[in-house]
This record gives C-alpha cells, sequence and structure tokens, in this order.
C-alpha cells in the first residue's frame, strides 16, 4: 500500500530532452568536424626541389617552417610568372635539423597533407615528417666573363 501512494518520480520535459540530446548531437559533430579537419590525413606525397630556408619561429608556440622551390613555373595571374614553390612545417626536431645542415640542398621530402592548421603544429597544412633523399650541389668553379 505504501508504494500506491508514493509520488511518481518527476520526468524531464520533452522539451528539455530535446535540447539536451540537440545540445549532445551538436558537440559530437563539433568535436567531428575538429577532427576531420585538423587531424585527419587528407593526403600523403612526395616534393623535390632545392631547400631555400628553414626557420623555428612563433610567439608561443615555436614551430619550424620552410620553402622548397621546385623546378618549372606556375602562374597564378595571367601574364606574370612566378617559381613553384612548396611551403611546409615541420614537427620532428630531428628532421628539421637535418634540413638545417643542408639548407641549398635538393631534397625530396615526405609530407602529409591536412585540411587544416594547428598553431602547435605549425602554419602550413604541409607537414614534412621525413627526409627521402639529399643530393648536394658539385662545387664547380664560377665562371668570370
Amino acid at each position: 500500500m505504501n508504494e500506491l501512494n508514493q509520488p511518481k518520480p518527476k520526468r524531464a520535459s520533452g522539451f528539455k530532452r530535446f535540447f539536451r540530446v540537440f545540445i549532445i548531437v551538436l558537440l559530437l559533430i563539433g568535436v567531428g568536424y575538429f577532427f576531420v579537419k585538423y587531424y585527419f590525413v587528407f593526403g600523403r606525397g612526395s616534393k623535390a626541389g632545392e631547400l631555400n630556408f628553414i626557420v623555428q619561429k612563433g610567439y608561443i608556440f615555436k614551430t619550424y617552417e620552410g620553402r622548397v622551390i621546385q623546378t618549372g613555373y606556375k602562374s597564378n595571374i595571367p601574364g606574370s610568372i612566378q617559381s613553384n614553390e612548396f611551403e611546409f612545417s615541420v614537427v620532428d626536431e630531428k628532421v628539421a635539423n637535418v634540413l638545417m645542415a643542408n639548407s641549398g640542398a635538393t631534397l625530396e621530402l615526405h609530407y602529409k597533407e591536412y585540411l587544416g592548421a594547428v598553431p602547435w603544429r605549425g602554419m602550413s597544412r604541409y607537414i614534412v615528417d621525413s627526409i627521402i633523399s639529399i643530393h648536394k650541389a658539385t662545387d664547380k668553379p664560377a665562371v668570370l666573363p
């Protein structure tokens, strides 16, 4: 008889339940978007060219940023000519140190492409993770006129 006299536990109203489920679904979509945008490896590949520079820079997150000048030319604007450059970031300090020691050499680099850049990984969507080969230029004497 005691069971019949006890009040029923209150259930959340339909709107409150809908709102909670909506917030949870929204958070899951946000986490999924963040993961795909910044941590999903969209592509892998290799690029070759002459290492122009590699530097460590940043105000809060010190990251390694570099540029390789590739053979050939590209033109974003009709009638203009620009060298074909590959800008990248490096996460591994060992790889960055090898690159710093070989500035000016012709390199073949392996990279990962992400859909977005995060500050602690670098300023570029392209992250060089290894060096495939290094070819140093032979020292040829300059020909003076």
